[in-house]
């Protein structure tokens, strides 16, 4: 096996799912650099492998990279794993891949398994173009505005999402983007619990909050990119105006904005007269 890194991606749920070039990677490699070493043990018990492991993480120090670094000088061979699907992928490696390549290393992808990709190919949604957004914030303000960033963005959008902020986050992406956008939900691919449902924003949200079981577990979030009709106000603009509205009445906090961004009254207004009918 020749000398470098090798970037190996692993199952995201059914080991079935890991192909025979990974494999032979993880038996044939002098070293595996696993995100969480007790994680990727047990993907390795599976398939009778007994190749050494260590931890390489985002708090991994500089004895964890001059390790790796020594072993490509020495002629060896080192796969990094992360705990599911392809590493680097809102995961750690960034910086493990460029140090590698800076030192005068090979870099080898081994391809497999993502969650995102897998998602997409089964949402239903455009696929032409897509912006990986990977975690939203987990504050609110922060996730808010994020997401008021994108709601203008064409492309479909593809975002990872931490069970126990699944519901918030699709309510703040019902609240930014407008209920009615188009959205796919996928959890658990490839697992016993595989859920893949499509629907506006506002019927995912009731789905999920209906159903505590479709809180847990990884998921996938696919939000259809913006059309003309989603882009005709800026979503900045929309904002404002939900905060005069919230000082003043609606007519007059439309009739103001109006004046100060050139936008038409009436469109503002009604903008107002929807949201209070969600």
């Amino acid at each position: 096996m020749e000398s470098g890194l090798y970037i190996v991606a692993t199952p995201i749920g059914n080991l079935g799912d890991i192909s025979a070039r990974a494999l032979e990677v993880l038996r044939e490699a002098d070293l595996i650099a696993a995100e969480d070493t007790r994680h990727s043990q047990r993907l390795l018990q599976h398939f009778a492998i007994e190749t050494p492991l260590m931890a390489y993480h985002d708090h991994s120090d500089d004895r964890a990279v001059a390790r790796i670094l020594k072993q490509l000088e020495a002629g060896g061979a080192v796969a990094l794993v992360s705990d599911a699907g392809t590493p680097l992928i809102s995961d750690p490696g960034f910086r493990l891949v460029r140090q590698v390549q800076d030192a005068g290393f090979t870099v080898v992808p081994i391809p497999g398994a993502c969650a995102a990709i897998a998602g997409l190919s089964a949402s239903g949604l455009p696929t032409d173009r897509f912006l990986f957004e990977g975690f939203l914030p987990a504050k609110s303000g922060a996730r808010a505005e994020r997401i008021l960033s994108l709601a203008s963005e064409s492309a479909t959008l593809v975002f990872y999402e931490a069970p126990h902020r699944l519901l918030a986050t699709l309510q703040a992406l019902s609240h930014g983007m407008g209920p009615e956008r188009e959205a796919v939900m996928a959890r658990e691919l490839s697992k016993a619990f595989e859920t893949i449902r499509r629907g506006t924003l506002a019927d995912l949200n009731d789905f999920v909050a209906s159903d505590s079981n479709q809180q847990r577990g990884e998921v996938v979030l696919m939000v259809r990119g913006a059309s003309g009709s989603d882009m005709e106000i800026d979503p900045r603009l929309l904002r404002l105006l939900e905060s005069l509205a919230s000082e003043m009445p609606g007519k007059r906090a439309a009739a103001l904005l109006a004046e100060y961004s050139g936008e038409r009254k009436n469109v503002l207004y009604q903008y107002l007269l929807d949201r209070r009918e969600d």
